[in-house]
């Protein structure tokens, strides 16, 4: 079952500045703070800055209940794997890829 996107990940080049910037657009306090990644949460959209990573882009992280099948799914369709499933801690298991014409598309499982 795919939840829709609910995460969204910016990569900055400057955490100080970003962090500063979102806390004033979103009008909350970050729920996570820490060099790595700094996490905002507003109703049950979860905003995150991560520092710069020259490949990567903003990603939209749709919430999927089976990330195996969905990742497959996103293959068979033509995009090529960005990031293999990886357990990011928590139960939280992430993956990407870049479909066809260039976008980012992030899937997370909560297990």
């Amino acid at each position: 079952m795919n939840q829709g996107i609910r995460t969204i990940i910016y990569p900055v080049k400057d955490m100080a500045r970003a962090k500063t910037q979102f806390r004033t657009l979103l009008g909350v306090e970050p729920y996570a703070d820490q060099p790595y990644y700094v996490g905002f949460k507003v109703g049950d959209q979860d905003i995150g800055l991560v520092p710069n990573n020259p490949e990567a882009g903003m990603t939209a992280f749709y919430h999927v209940s089976d990330i195996k099948q969905s990742l497959q799914s996103l293959l068979d369709a033509g995009s090529q794997i960005l990031q293999e499933i990886k357990d990011v801690g928590g139960g939280r298991l992430i993956a990407s890829v870049r479909d066809a014409d260039g976008n980012i598309i992030g899937l997370i499982q909560d297990t």
